[in-house]
């Protein structure tokens, strides 16, 4: 398989990429919601929140990195049996979802960073707290924060279900592609 994108299929790194985001997302988001029920003498009452911080921020390299990689490695060309409505709908889709994740990142360290402490990442390093002592800062941040990161799982829902249909019902190669698949 190859490394970068051709004008027919993904290359190893954006396949990569791709699923470790979404299992990722997935992942913080089940544990985010798991997070939020726990009491204060619970085990997992502070370690939880400090495995989603860390993550949370580990994620938002990978995502930079995408980023930058789709402007190395452009992603393939649209099937040709896609519609405009098709083109414009993915389109639309990856860069709300793009947008999204890096907004509910952001939300997250303005969330963690409210206090002025820094984000540490696993006992390796600490992110420094850097906007602190705003009006309402965690809290604000915290309700953009839960419904975006709603908003993602609902639009990477639809993602997906698409996926599905261009495969099932369409019957093209459209996840296949995502999968590594060869095109021909």
């Amino acid at each position: 398989m190859l490394w970068k994108n051709t004008k027919e299929k993904f290359g190893c790194v954006t396949i990569s990429i791709h699923w470790l985001v979404a299992l990722t997302v997935y992942a913080l988001f089940a544990l985010g919601l798991w997070m939020v029920t726990l009491g204060y003498y619970d085990g997992w009452y502070h370690q939880a929140p400090e495995i989603h911080k860390s993550v949370g921020c580990i994620l938002f390299s990978v995502m930079l990195f995408r980023v930058i990689w789709r402007f190395i490695s452009p992603p393939p060309k649209p099937l040709s049996s896609y519609s405009r409505l098709t083109r414009v709908s993915a389109i639309l889709a990856h860069v709300i979802l793009y947008i999204f994740l890096f907004c509910i990142m952001f939300s997250g360290y303005l969330i963690s960073t409210a206090d002025g402490q820094p984000i540490n990442i696993f006992g390796w390093f600490s992110v420094p707290a850097t906007l602190t002592g705003l009006p309402e800062q965690a809290d604000i941040a915290g309700t953009v924060h839960l419904y975006l990161a709603w908003a993602v799982v609902v639009i990477s829902l639809l993602h997906g279900l698409a996926a599905i249909k261009h495969h099932f019902i369409d019957g093209d190669m459209t996840l296949k592609r995502m999968l590594g698949r060869s095109t021909d």
